[in-house]
């Protein structure tokens, strides 16, 4: 927008947003650098986003629309078509008449104003809004096409043929209606964000359920007969042989469309009722994930960077099935992966594909198990070696020697707690001085669900809520924690008791289908490896005695971190609880 800096100054010295001094100094810095005053000031933080484009507004003599929190009806988003309204930041959100009011994050684009006047004829009555409000709303045209989707399936769903032999099956696989009906599942799966599909033949229908933030939900239920056409074409789509009904089937296929690129990892199992399918989604564009991101502050992150920048020894991590130990040595690898070293992995099955990472996939019809995969690799000169799981003795005793012999070795373990790895890798047959002097850091963690912060609600624990949470909890040593922690210094002090502290519990709103949570963070605990952590390992001690000693030099333990997450506002206490108990 041609808002010069000099109109800018003198707006913001009349609306007394900043201090003189403050105007005075970034305008002077931002004519030496050649920059924009609006874009430096958004840069220090010295204003918000919306304040300075309710500057631009009032400069321009143009309003300015907050949609955040706005439902658009489809018939007036639809004026603009998604792509228009992607591709040049534009949206329609009020129609009076024959005036058409659109938001746009650049009001002066006279050609976009024109082309959607002659599309539309219309007249059009520009708005200035944020990058937000754009994003919310362009989030309400895939609102829009979840329901045609129940259209779709219940149209197409009456026109399906059926047939036996194989080249029928080929057939199945191309028709129409089959396509639309697996593309819809699809697509209506990326845009809730689930992580796996599950198809399941029952006697009269097919059930779908999606499993989005861990939990499966019901999605849709399917006529019985369109069964064997989705079971076509979605071993077509994975390349899978398609007369073969009584053994399991593995395979893989990958969607690219704008925005987005998802493989899809496939599973066909044998059930009574036919043959049963489950997609796990891995989303190939989500780059950028850090350990913050992920939910590690404090102490545990400095710990975990401080040890995964070491050549040699082993990074754990552990944790149940989908508890999200494999994103966690992925970031770890992103985090690693220059150009000055070899990272190669060993895994079952590789999940990401990664840039300048050599990853093999096991094999075990073949012989290539974890194990033997692991021997041949060390023969490639690595620096860095991911092994997705250690599963037995022998896959343990050759990691625990690359990590002897100058390899940093990052791999997960199945167990409960971060202390009980140590044990386990001694049931293992591993030898006690090895483990002591080879493990760097253990990595616990658990997935919970983050609340919706468009319509959370605060409460306060009563005495009977203490007492339920005592027979998990000490509750007198997380109220001492909560205390002394620096991310809650603002909502809790030395005075604080249960009665006073906030925490929050789901409601439920259209921003998270009505859910009241959305997306997942981790709760975690790091045990970091010291002399005296060894010398307990060395003497046989109980993972119970481990943990002891860990927590007395400052060891936050999952619960802890829960509750941590809670008193912020993350989560709710009952995530917590669903995860931590035992």
């Amino acid at each position: 927008m041609r808002i010069e800096n000099k109109q800018l100054k003198e707006f913001l010295l009349d609306s007394n947003l900043l201090e003189v001094a403050v105007v005075d100094e970034n305008f002077k810095l931002a004519n030496e650098t050649n920059q924009k005053l609006g874009d430096l000031l958004l840069e220090k933080k010295l204003v918000s986003e919306t304040e300075l484009r309710k500057l631009y507004s009032y400069i321009l003599g143009i309003p300015y629309v907050n949609l955040e929190k706005e439902t658009i009806t489809a018939d007036i988003l639809q004026i603009i078509p998604e792509p228009i309204a992607k591709k040049y930041g534009i949206v329609a959100f009020e129609k009076d008449g024959n005036d058409l009011k659109v938001a746009m994050k650049n009001p002066e684009d006279i050609q976009t104003i024109d082309f959607i006047r002659k599309k539309t004829g219309l007249k059009i009555v520009p708005c200035l809004t944020s990058d937000e409000s754009i994003k919310a709303i362009l989030r309400q045209y895939e609102k829009s096409l979840k329901a045609e989707f129940g259209d779709i399936i219940s149209k197409d769903s009456d026109n399906v043929a059926v047939g036996e032999e194989a080249d029928d099956l080929e057939k199945i696989a191309q028709d129409l209606p089959i396509v639309r009906i697996v593309d819809t599942l699809l697509k209506h799966a990326i845009l809730q964000s689930a992580s796996d599909i599950h198809i399941e033949p029952d006697e009269k229908e097919v059930r779908v359920r999606y499993r989005i933030d861990g939990v499966l939900h019901d999605a849709m239920t399917l006529p019985r007969q369109v069964m064997e056409g989705l079971v076509a074409r979605i071993k077509v789509l994975s390349s899978l042989k398609l007369d073969e009904h009584r053994l399991p089937q593995d395979g893989r296929f990958k969607i690219e469309k704008e925005g987005y690129r998802i493989s899809f990892r496939v599973s066909i199992l044998p059930v009574f009722e036919g043959e049963k399918i489950v997609m796990r989604l891995l989303d190939e564009t989500s780059k950028g994930l850090t350990l913050e991101k992920m939910g590690l502050t404090g102490n545990a992150l400095e710990v975990v960077h401080r040890h995964i920048k070491r050549p040699n020894g082993m990074v754990l991590v552990t944790g149940p099935t989908g508890s999200g130990k494999t994103t966690t040595l992925y970031t770890v690898m992103d985090i690693l992966n220059t150009t000055e070293v070899n990272i190669s992995t060993v895994e079952d099955p590789v999940e990401y594909r990664m840039m300048r990472v050599n990853q093999t996939q096991v094999n075990a019809k073949i012989g290539m198990t974890f194990a033997a995969a692991l021997r041949s690799l060390l023969r490639q000169d690595p620096d860095i070696i991911m092994v997705g799981e250690i599963r037995d003795s022998e896959t343990m005793q050759i990691a625990v020697e690359a990590a002897m012999t100058g390899h940093l070795v990052l791999s997960t373990l199945h167990t409960n707690s971060a202390a009980g790895t140590l044990p386990r890798l001694l049931d293992m047959g591993a030898e006690a001085f090895l483990v002591a002097s080879t493990v760097n850091v253990v990595i616990g963690q658990r997935l919970v669900r983050k609340l919706c912060n468009e319509c959370k609600v605060s409460y306060k624990l009563d005495e009977k809520d203490v007492a339920a949470l005592s027979s998990n909890f000490n509750m007198d040593e997380i109220l001492k924690m909560l205390k002394d922690t620096p991310q809650l210094a603002s909502e809790i002090n030395a005075k604080s008791n249960w009665k006073n502290i906030d925490f929050y519990r789901p409601k439920g709103c259209e921003q998270c289908s009505n859910e009241g949570y959305k997306g997942r963070q981790g709760i975690y605990e790091v045990l970091e490896m010291d002399e005296e952590i060894g010398k307990l390992i060395t003497s046989n001690a109980s993972s119970d005695d481990i943990e002891k000693r860990a927590r007395e030099k400052g060891m936050q333990t999952m619960g802890e971190d829960g509750f941590i997450k809670a008193a912020s506002g993350i989560t709710s206490l009952e995530e917590v609880m669903r995860v931590t108990k035992e």
